[in-house]
């Protein structure tokens, strides 16, 4: 007798989660991106009237525009594409999006009951659909060489660190563990000074992870694990500016931290840990560029 599985149930909100956290793997997602160039952070995505999405819709349609390189900040549904006189080109996969409200319903016992409910639907890039107004098309966004300079004592303090830094046009930040560098774009296309050390700092924290030093990255054996490390990284960038007497923007770090303490279920004892790990990653850090951007001579590791 043949054997029969049971169909797995469509999870929208498990998707987008697996979505969000599954950008880690690329490297810092596109919301927390303060340089130019498409790579750089896609535009806020708007609906086919011009109303901006809100909540965790932009974070999934930001991901798949900063993933597939569409410039238009329009999404659509098939049936909106064709009714302004467009076609979905062939074989271009939607992206999930979900629409949270309530419901009255009328009780058993005559009440009234308010009832939330969600609704997954797809949309399509305007880049994905060809004869639409020209009102929905936009250029790439190329690097932009803002004129931002660097700070040179900043640059000295990071250089004792002893990672190597690879700077090139690809408007991408990361840290390569196979290659143990970090990956940074010019500075000149970052929007401010400080928006360029604090990124270089994110991705050294994610440095000391590596086999050679903390052995971190060696435990990022699942999704969720990404999101911890991501963590990790956030909350050492925010403590090693805070150490060296800087301002580290806390106001974006708090919200970026929050969201992927979203992605990891809300476990409330994950921030902790994350911060227990950051503070070795710092501790590193401080041991070998010192604990002042001045430069002096840093302790030895034993």
């Amino acid at each position: 007798m043949a054997q029969t599985t049971t169909p797995k149930t469509f999870d929208p909100e498990r998707e987008i989660a697996d979505r969000i956290i599954a950008a880690l793997e690329a490297g810092t997602p596109p919301w927390r991106k303060p340089w130019t160039g498409q790579g750089g952070g896609a535009a806020f995505p708007l609906r086919a009237t011009g109303e901006a999405y809100r909540g965790i819709n932009v974070l999934m349609l930001w991901l798949e525009a900063a993933e597939k390189g569409y410039a238009s900040p329009f999404w659509l549904t098939y049936k909106q594409a064709e009714a302004l006189g467009g076609q979905v080109r062939k074989g271009e996969r939607s992206t999930l999006v979900v629409k949270y409200g309530v419901v009255e319903k009328e009780g058993e016992d005559g009440t009234e009951e308010r009832r939330p409910y969600l609704k997954a639907y797809r949309v399509f890039n305007a880049d994905q659909v060809d004869g639409l107004p020209e009102s929905f098309t936009r250029e790439r966004e190329p690097a932009i060489d803002l004129g931002t300079r660097p700070d040179e004592a900043l640059e000295a303090y990071f250089a004792r660190l002893g990672a190597t830094v690879e700077i090139t046009p690809d408007p991408r930040a990361y840290y390569h563990p196979a290659r143990d560098l970090i990956h940074m774009p010019p500075v000149s296309t970052f929007h401010t000074t400080q928006g360029y050390y604090e990124t270089l700092g994110h991705e050294a924290v994610h440095w000391t992870g590596g086999t050679a030093r903390l052995d971190r990255l060696s435990r990022c054996k699942d999704r969720a694990a990404y999101a911890f490390e991501e963590l990790v990284a956030e909350i050492g960038q925010c403590l090693l500016f805070a150490s060296l007497g800087l301002t580290p923007s806390i106001d974006q770090s708090a919200a970026y931290v929050a969201g992927w303490l979203k992605a990891l279920q809300e476990d409330k004892k994950a921030i902790f840990r994350a911060a227990s790990e950051a503070q070795k990653a710092v501790d590193l850090i401080t041991a070998r560029c010192g604990a002042t951007v001045a430069a002096e001579t840093p302790e030895v590791a034993a």
